[in-house]
């Protein structure tokens, strides 16, 4: 679904009477306005415009309106899809730089969101990865880490040593996704505004080959993420599929009815 706030006049519900409309008046808001972007976790508002929002089942707006578009798409649905573009700003070695998808055609990335930056959990994650970074990269394997942070508080972040909650040192980009639409077109934007912990392995096509997703409280495994990464790493060099707890070395499947008695007549 995708969820609009355009200014309602008699002239547009003319022009689109399949639109839905639903208006919204939660607590502690000013005026729709700023309730209509409280709701869509934006940081940008028009505080003149007055906007009522409305629930489309399918929209296409050219240009965008005033307070953008926020696309809700459920995780696994992007999974064996192509990958949700993206452009970000970034932190790497300590200097900003600008970030996109086509920047990693060709090459395997993990692109993975964390909520915030400062907090628990977050920094056991992003320096467990970092400090195993270049077995990635000896895969063609790049590493991406993203929040809703801005860019000045990641930059803030790397500076700051690792025994005072610090991530100095850090091996490859943190990016933010400011105004959460990465987030949200990836199908991870939790409903208090902050990224869950979503993971997602892009092959060198574009292509979402893994996604997987915890909530906030548990980190996620390195290890298994480089299982994944060779896992469909083999399946697409070799046209093979792999059992549960593959790992490189071990047995692979054929997949044929016939063909796969011979794994089976194994390791059954």
């Amino acid at each position: 679904m995708t969820i609009a706030y355009l200014p309602i006049t008699r002239q547009l519900q003319k022009k689109r009477p399949w639109l839905i409309t639903r208006p919204v008046t939660p607590m502690n808001c000013r005026n729709r306005a700023h309730a209509a972007v409280r709701i869509l976790g934006c940081i940008r508002r028009d505080p003149e415009t007055m906007v009522q929002p409305i629930a489309v089942a399918r929209i296409t707006l050219s240009p965008p309106c005033t307070l953008g578009v926020l696309q809700e798409k459920p995780m696994a649905m992007v999974v064996a899809k192509h990958a949700p573009d993206f452009h970000m700003d970034a932190v790497h070695n300590g200097q900003f730089k600008a970030l996109s998808l086509e920047d990693y055609k060709g090459k395997w990335l993990v692109l993975f969101f964390y909520p915030l930056d400062f907090t628990f959990v977050c920094p056991t994650e992003i320096l467990a990865f970092s400090d195993r970074c270049d077995e990635f990269l000896k895969l063609n394997a790049e590493i991406v880490a993203v929040s809703v942070d801005s860019k000045f508080a990641h930059l803030a972040w790397t500076e700051r040593p690792r025994n005072a909650g610090g991530i100095h040192g850090l091996k490859y980009p943190l990016a933010a996704d400011l105004n959460k639409q990465v987030a949200s077109n990836y199908g991870i934007l939790a409903d208090d505004g902050v990224a869950l912990r979503g993971l997602f392995i892009i092959d060198p096509d574009g292509v979402v080959q893994h996604a997987t997703v915890n909530n906030l409280a548990v980190g996620r495994s390195v290890d298994e993420t480089l299982r994944v990464l060779q896992a469909f790493q083999f399946v697409r060099e070799h046209g093979e599929v792999c059992p549960a707890n593959w790992k490189p070395g071990q047995d692979s499947m054929k997949p044929d009815w016939q063909k796969s008695k011979t794994y089976f007549s194994k390791h059954g």
